[in-house]
């Protein structure tokens, strides 16, 4: 792994307080629980609260490509998944200018929180370059994403996982012969979804690129099946993400799997998320960039 210099970009927050989010975000702690926690380090419940809010996500200041940009289409489409929830509905944005071309497909694999609007501008963003990207939301099952970040992770917490994984099984491989689709797909994703990502990795002998934001490894057993390239990014103080990647490395390796994998030191997990405090954007764009040069080498 290569280890890039500090991009901290959370600095106002007491360490142990943005390890109380980190927990709280994925269901270790629940609300009460880090209100009370977090009091104890900035000196009162109303100040949690505010603390809690100020590390909530803000989508319309991240905000990059607005829904109703002209230089891109937006649609939903229903992909049957018989072998996870049935159906999974997705969200596809593709160029304007290429409305009637074959293109390369990206599919966007969101958080614990299913479809919210920070991935739909993730995935008009990728449109903007030239990609038809679709992003599924396995909360299609429960009725999508319920425009609440807190109710969306309670709901999430609540879902099979292998079903989940299956339904963006189903996303990928549909995506290959779709309407608009070249056949060439690559995924990114970015937690849950980085997981998501590399299991798409060793499921689909057909995925050209996957791209894992500080996901958790597939199956290691399952590491011999990828064929896809892997560009692996960490947070350097995602101590919790990161401690499963010396037993990922180790099969990558002796599985002579081609992947690359960075960690930016002084980002915390979710640095690439441009709505909340953790995001830092000099580690945010290295790696976007990067991403972004791995898909143009193997999509086109």
């Amino acid at each position: 792994m290569t280890q890039d210099a500090d991009m901290t970009g959370a600095g106002a927050y007491p360490r142990a307080v943005l390890d109380l989010f980190d927990a709280y975000v994925h269901g270790a702690i629940d609300r009460r629980g880090f209100l009370n926690q977090c009091a104890l380090y900035v000196g009162s419940t109303a100040a949690a609260t505010a603390t809690l809010a100020a590390l909530s996500p803000d989508f319309a200041r991240g905000q990059v490509i607005k829904p109703d940009d002209r230089r891109i289409v937006i649609n939903h489409v229903d992909i049957p998944s018989p072998a996870g929830n049935g159906t999974i509905r997705a969200y596809v944005a593709r160029p304007a200018a290429k409305k009637d071309a074959k293109l390369p497909v990206i599919i966007v694999a969101h958080e614990n929180r299913g479809l919210n609007p920070h991935i739909e501008d993730i995935t008009r963003r990728l449109a903007i370059d030239g990609y038809m990207a679709v992003a599924p939301d396995a909360l299609t099952t429960i009725g999508g994403y319920p425009g609440d970040e807190d109710k969306a992770r309670t709901a999430f917490a609540t879902l099979d996982r292998t079903k989940i994984g299956e339904d963006f099984v189903a996303a990928a491989t549909y995506a290959r012969t779709m309407a608009g689709s070249n056949g060439k797909v690559g995924a990114v994703g970015f937690c849950f979804g980085g997981w998501i990502a590399n299991l798409l990795a060793t499921r689909l002998p057909t995925l050209r690129a996957a791209v894992p934001f500080y996901g958790s490894p597939a199956a290691l057993a399952d590491v011999p099946k990828i064929k896809a390239k892997l560009l692996i990014h960490y947070g350097g103080n995602d101590a919790r993400t990161n401690a499963a990647w010396p037993d990922y490395e180790a099969a990558l390796k002796q599985a002579g799997t081609r992947y690359k994998a960075y960690i930016y030191a002084g980002a915390e997990h979710g640095f690439n998320n441009d709505t909340t405090p953790r995001f830092d954007k000099a580690a945010a764009d290295l790696a976007w960039a990067r991403t972004m040069a791995l898909f143009r080498r193997t999509l086109g």
